[in-house]
C-alpha cells in the first residue's frame, strides 16, 4: 500500500506542476496574444559580422538549436551563450526556461539580479523545474506550442534516454508551427563528438574564456569560446571567441592578446544559492 500511496503522490505532484505550467502559458497568451508567425520567422543575426557572414545572415528562428557543454567547467558558458542567443532571437518577447530541478542543488538557482545584469528581463521570464528529463521535455513541448513566447531554453544534463531523435523532432515541429525558437542546453556532453542524432538545425560547443578587464581591473563582459559543430544545409566546423555586449544586446568578436590585462574567467551567467527577491519573477512547476 505504501508503494501505491507514493505513486499517487508522485502522480498528483506531476499533475499540479503541469497545471501550473499551463496556467503560466495561458497568462502569457492573454498578455501578448498569438503574435505574428511571419514576423518572427526568418533569421536572427548574432551581431558579430564575421560570424553572421559565415552563417549566411544568421541563425534560423522557429526551430531547434543545441548548445553543448562538454564538462561542468563549461556549464555557465553554455547557459550564458544559450540565453544570449535567445535574447537575440526574440528581443523584448517573453521567454521560458525549463530545467531539471537537481541542477539547482549543483549550480544554484537562477538569480533574477544576475539575469538582469546579463541583459534579460526577469519579469519576462518564466521558470519551470522538472524532476527528470521526461518532465522537462513535456514542459518544453507545451512551451514550444505557445505562440506568444519568443523563445524557450531547455536545460538537460547528460544524455538521458528520453532525449532521443523522436523527442527533438517533436520539439522542432512544434517550434516550426508556433514560431517559437528553442535552445536545448545540453550539459556534460562529450565535446569530442557531435552527440547523438538530433533534429537541431545547429549545434554549438561552448567554453569559458577570459574576459577583457575594465578600469581598475574589474571583470569585463562575458566571453565565450564557441564552435559551430553542425549546421543543416551549411558549412560548420568553425570557431570564434565572442563577447556578449549587454548594453547593445549583441555579440562582438574578440581576439585575445597577451599584452592586455585579463580579468580572468568569470561565470557567463551568475547564479545564486537562493532565488533573488524580485516580485515580477514567475515560476511554474
Amino acid at each position: 500500500m505504501h508503494g501505491i500511496d507514493a505513486w499517487r503522490d508522485a502522480s498528483s505532484s506531476r499533475a499540479k506542476n503541469l497545471a501550473a505550467l499551463r496556467s503560466a502559458l495561458a497568462r502569457i497568451e492573454g498578455r501578448h496574444g498569438d503574435g505574428n508567425h511571419a514576423e518572427r520567422s526568418g533569421l536572427f543575426a548574432l551581431g558579430a559580422p564575421d560570424v553572421d557572414v559565415f552563417l549566411g545572415g544568421g541563425l534560423e528562428r522557429a526551430c531547434l538549436h543545441e548548445v553543448q557543454a562538454p564538462c561542468d567547467a563549461d556549464w555557465p558558458a553554455a547557459v550564458g551563450f544559450g540565453l544570449a542567443l535567445a535574447l537575440r532571437a526574440a528581443p523584448g518577447r517573453p521567454l521560458l526556461w525549463a530545467r531539471q530541478d537537481f541542477l539547482e542543488s549543483e549550480a544554484g538557482r537562477l538569480s533574477g539580479l544576475g539575469l538582469a545584469e546579463f541583459g534579460a528581463d526577469p519579469a519576462a521570464l518564466s521558470l519551470v523545474r522538472g524532476r527528470d528529463a521526461e518532465a522537462v521535455l513535456r514542459a518544453a513541448v507545451d512551451a514550444a506550442r505557445c505562440k506568444s513566447l519568443g523563445a524557450a531554453l531547455i536545460e538537460i544534463s547528460g544524455a538521458p534516454r528520453a532525449l532521443d531523435l523522436t523527442a527533438t523532432l517533436r520539439l522542432a515541429r512544434s517550434a516550426e508551427a508556433s514560431g517559437v525558437t528553442l535552445f536545448l542546453l545540453r550539459i556534460r556532453v562529450d565535446g569530442a563528438k557531435t552527440g547523438p542524432p538530433s533534429a537541431a538545425v545547429s549545434r554549438w560547443r561552448t567554453g569559458a574564456q577570459n574576459s577583457r578587464a575594465l578600469l581598475a581591473n574589474a571583470p569585463g563582459a562575458p566571453c565565450f569560446s564557441v564552435t559551430l559543430l553542425r549546421r543543416r544545409g551549411g558549412a560548420a566546423d568553425r570557431s570564434w571567441r565572442l563577447e556578449w555586449q549587454r548594453d547593445r544586446g549583441l555579440f562582438r568578436e574578440t581576439v585575445e592578446t597577451h599584452n592586455a590585462p585579463l580579468s580572468g574567467s568569470v561565470p557567463a551567467l551568475p547564479a545564486d544559492g537562493a532565488m533573488a527577491a524580485l516580485p515580477a519573477w514567475r515560476r511554474a512547476g
